[in-house]
């Protein structure tokens, strides 16, 4: 179960430092600070699109729509030492409201699902990370993935889903236990 875990970890992007003066540079217009804030979270928050939509043009759509509305209220960000958990705020609330803009789609299959989410995913555990991640609720799987792949401390999780830090702490670990659970249950262990 580890291995799973540590497998979305090491193979997200690495973390590159958002440097906070590109949102006021964006607030005064400068696109090539509104590029550099894309290639260095663009594809972390097209996964974390991903994971909500579960769509791959839709989350092309919302990863669209972010940096939209990034570059719209760069003005009003407050420097706080967040950036990210604002940016993925941002990204939340475009999921969602593409979500409610459309019907439901059908899911991905387990095929389309694992090349779509290859960035966040070794090759070897697509289809198992895949199952697992349909067991949890969409919350517990989006701080999951919040967590363990992009990198975001419970405190930024927190502040994206408006939810206090222990309550995501302890989702969190539910979330874990309950993958653990399937995993024994299952019997996915090597």
């Amino acid at each position: 179960m580890l291995l799973i875990l540590q497998t979305i970890a090491d193979s997200a992007p690495a973390k590159r430092p958002i440097d906070e003066v590109w949102l006021s540079q964006i607030a005064d217009g400068d696109m090539d600070a509104l590029q550099r804030l894309y290639d260095a979270v663009g594809n972390q928050v097209y996964g974390f699109a991903l994971s909500l939509v579960r769509s791959p043009q839709d989350a092309e759509d919302v990863l669209q729509e972010t940096f939209l509305r990034i570059h719209a209220h760069a003005a009003q960000y407050r420097p706080q030492g967040k950036p990210m958990a604002w940016i993925f705020t941002i990204a939340r609330h475009a999921a969602m409201d593409k979500k409610r803009r459309r019907p439901p789609t059908q899911p991905l299959t387990d095929a389309e699902e694992a090349v779509d989410l290859s960035a966040v995913e070794r090759a070897d555990h697509r289809l198992l990370l895949t199952s697992l991640l349909n067991h949890l609720s969409e919350e517990d799987r989006q701080i999951l993935i919040l967590h363990a792949a992009v990198g975001l401390t419970f405190r930024e999780i927190a502040a994206v889903m408006g939810k206090l830090p222990n309550t995501v702490l302890s989702r969190y670990h539910r979330a874990l236990n309950r993958l653990q659970s399937i995993v024994k249950e299952d019997a996915f262990y090597d």
